[in-house]
């Protein structure tokens, strides 16, 4: 294993009725700003369990934060709470609305700097304090310090880091009203965290391996419960979990992690408004088949211990296990072709050159540059 320090300060609050105990986590003297997606608060009651449980807290709202959250909109809240001299941040949504509100929490601490500038930068952990309550498990943002933030205005979509949330809170009643789309997309996010984070150098971590196999092995368990089930209340629990556990720094201690096909993903989605999810399922098989050779061992692992493959020459198990891959992310009713997402070849030249423009080398060898990523999106096709 490769030397690590490992910290994760979020406080996890799991359960029924645990939106009440925003009273008591956010302090009294706070100036809050509540933050919004599009309207699915108010439908499913989590907006009204929000002002109840800040009812003697001075806040104010800011709706409207996008999946994929702009640059255009975030400029927006940011006004507004310079304005109202906000001090504490209150992402309630999906990990679309705690990414933004992860920018608006460093810029609020860093006025003087224009906010895109921020995203630019890569990283800023000076930001006002800011908390979450979920409402789409997929990303992780709950647990973690990444965002993604896009700019409309050049179909730009960049990482970002700042602070881990105070808490979040975790209620799986609100998934019940989730529809499949957004929910086959979660699942997917879920699964593919894991193998950008386990699909790399063999033999790094026996704890990580096994920790990364029982991640993935419990969404393939539970992925066609929830899409014909969603108000399974422990069948929600373990999808919420998961989600969390997936992308919280766990299970990448000491080892190399990939993440080229997400970069590639946010590219898509960038040029074309796929949703994210959606585009991982069309790009990760074709991480896996062209960079096969460097994966070959934990492709062997992962085909014996995720999907059972243990006849057969090791290409047959290692082509069926990338094909088990696609037919699982077919099952969940997401295109795993370019083509069959509506998305023009012509594409794949744009994302090569932004990649080659910007000098990138990803994956766990750096090697996954421009011409490499163009390989990974032809064999889509």
């Amino acid at each position: 294993m490769k030397n690590f320090e490992y910290c994760n300060p979020t406080r996890l609050v799991f359960g029924k009725g645990q939106i009440a105990k925003l009273s008591e986590l956010i302090p009294m003297h706070a100036r809050v700003m509540v933050t919004f997606g599009g309207g699915s608060a108010k439908r499913n009651g989590v907006y009204d369990a929000v002002k109840k449980a800040l009812q003697n807290h001075n806040f104010i709202e800011f709706w409207g934060i996008e999946p994929n959250p702009s640059i255009e909109t975030l400029r927006k809240a940011i006004e507004l709470g310079i304005d109202r001299r906000v001090d504490f941040l209150l992402a309630v949504g999906g990990g679309s609305v705690l990414d933004g509100t992860k920018l608006i929490a460093a810029a609020l601490a860093n006025p003087s700097i224009d906010p895109w500038q921020l995203v630019l930068r890569g990283r800023e952990t000076n930001s006002i304090p800011f908390a979450s309550v979920m409402t789409l498990p997929a990303t992780g943002s709950e647990m973690n310090s990444g965002a993604v933030i896009s700019r409309r205005e050049t179909q730009e979509k960049r990482s970002f880091y700042s602070n881990y949330p105070q808490f979040s809170i975790l209620d799986p009643t609100v998934t019940f009203t989730l529809p499949p789309h957004q929910l086959a997309c979660g699942l997917t996010d879920i699964f593919v965290h894991v193998l950008e984070q386990y699909l790399t150098t063999p033999g790094q971590s026996r704890p990580m391996d096994r920790w990364a196999e029982g991640l993935m092995l419990t969404i393939l368990e539970i992925a066609p419960k929830v899409l014909q089930n969603s108000r399974d209340y422990d069948l929600m629990s373990d999808y919420m979990l998961t989600a969390t556990l997936a992308l919280n720094d766990m299970i990448r201690m000491g080892v190399t992690q990939d993440w080229s096909t997400h970069m590639i993903g946010h590219e898509l989605t960038a040029l074309c408004g796929i949703a994210h999810g959606a585009s991982l399922a069309i790009v990760m098989p074709g991480t896996m088949r062209i960079l096969r050779k460097q994966k070959w061992e934990k492709l062997l692992q992962y085909a014996e211990r995720v999907w059972g493959l243990e006849g057969g020459s090791e290409e047959e198990r290692v082509e069926q296990a990338i094909r088990e891959t696609e037919v699982f992310f077919e099952a969940l009713g997401l295109a795993t072709h370019l083509a069959d997402a509506g998305i023009p070849e012509t594409v794949i030249d744009t994302i090569a050159d932004r990649f080659n423009e910007d000098e990138v080398l990803y994956g766990e060898c750096r090697n996954v540059d421009g011409e490499v990523a163009r390989e990974i999106l032809r064999s889509r096709l």
